[in-house]
């Protein structure tokens, strides 16, 4: 896991760069030590020999802070020690780690210079060295095009996780986007409904208070009053609920069709639930809550003074049915409140309760009823789609 993760990470982010390439860099040196007194490939090292051989491991320490000097300070002690003819293969560890961290940091075009370049000064010392040894040649210039190669690998791979892990970001920076959303719209829905129902019972409250003074009805007007403590109550409630939601610790579900009844008993609408004891997903029972929610706002709002509302709720061939009726006289009466298919109003009533449905992968029609009145009517599939948006 930490050779994956070592491989992935970007050389110039790793912790302690300096500390662990110096470490490295004396790690190579020890090896190049051994391989110097035990190989028999050129002359035993002296001192300007060992001072070279030493000399080519300090830069090495710094190899990711500065990859291309580092590589000129290798070839500078590695050149001369080599047209020296001593051991040969001491120095290649240093010399290809040089190499590979050029051809792993560095753009396309400047590996291919930097491994010509290598490749003449290396084809040059090796034929004033052993002018008749073709094998030699092919086999180190092999070894420096293998070097470049697995560097620019290492880098490709490295861009190739770099831009996974970004696109995750971003597809994980959307769906977050598209929860908050989500959650507006059921601060909104659940707001506007609220707001409705208070204003509705607080102009009953008044209008008993100033319809007949000396004959006051006051059962009337507690009824008036508790059922807005009740509203308030409920609001406080759910956006409690949904802020929890919001903060990915919620102490409870969202409204599902268990809610159903407490949400329609304040607006006197009549409620049919038919699902068979079938389990509802939450996204599903949530989303029909919410259109009920919107539906009965907007009927109150647009219903006129006595509008008579049904809702009805059924479970069919794996699709949740989601009907709300207001038969309601009044002009221009509907229950889907503003949007493109009525009249002028909030603006957002049914293309709303279209989202909420879309979000599910279900569908939500609606429109003036024969006869008058006003229908919504939405499709639910218990098989919750993935939806674009």
């Amino acid at each position: 896991m930490d050779f994956a993760a070592a491989l992935t990470r970007d050389p110039q982010a790793a912790p302690y760069p300096t500390r662990c390439d110096a470490t490295t860099a004396a790690a190579f040196a020890v090896v190049a030590v051994v391989l110097a007194l035990t190989v028999d490939d050129g002359r035993r090292p002296d001192v300007p020999g060992w001072a070279l051989l030493l000399a080519a491991h300090v830069p090495l320490a710094w190899r990711r802070k500065a990859p291309l000097p580092v590589l000129l300070a290798v070839v500078a002690c590695v050149a001369p020690y080599h047209a020296l003819d001593y051991m040969h293969l001491a120095p290649i560890p240093a010399s290809m780690t040089a190499l590979y961290t050029v051809a792993s940091t560095g753009r396309p075009k400047r590996t291919l210079m930097v491994g010509l370049t290598v490749t003449c000064v290396t084809l040059t010392i090796q034929v004033v060295v052993n002018p008749h040894e073709t094998v030699e040649l092919l086999r180190v210039s092999g070894w420096v095009m293998a070097m470049l190669v697995f560097g620019a690998s290492i880098r490709l791979y490295r861009q190739l996780v770099a831009s996974v892990v970004e696109r995750a970001e971003r597809e994980g920076e959307r769906k977050a986007a598209e929860e908050r959303l989500r959650i507006a719209r059921d601060l909104h829905d659940l707001l506007a409904h609220s707001i409705t129902l208070i204003g509705v019972q607080a102009s009953v409250a008044a209008h008993v208070l100033v319809a007949d003074p000396d004959r006051l009805d006051r059962e009337a007007l507690v009824r008036a009053l508790e059922g807005i403590s009740e509203t308030c109550r409920d609001a406080r409630a759910e956006v409690r609920t949904t802020l929890d939601v919001l903060r990915a610790a919620p102490e409870g579900p969202l409204p599902d069709l268990a809610a159903l009844p407490d949400l329609v008993r304040p607006s006197g609408a009549d409620l049919t639930v038919r699902t068979g004891g079938a389990k509802v997903p939450a996204a599903v029972g949530a989303a029909a809550y919410r259109i009920v929610q919107e539906s009965l706002t907007n009927a109150v709002r647009h219903g006129g003074p006595d509008p008579r509302v049904r809702v009805d709720v059924g479970l069919a061939e794996e699709v949740l049915t989601v009907r709300v009726t207001n038969s309601g006289a009044a002009a221009g009466g509907h229950v889907g409140g503003g949007g493109a298919d009525g009249p002028r109003g909030s603006g957002y009533g049914i293309v709303g309760m279209r989202e909420r449905a879309r979000s599910v992968g279900g569908t939500l029609s609606a429109g003036p009823r024969e006869g008058g009145g006003f229908e919504v009517t939405a499709a639910l599939p218990l098989a919750v789609r993935e939806v674009a948006v």
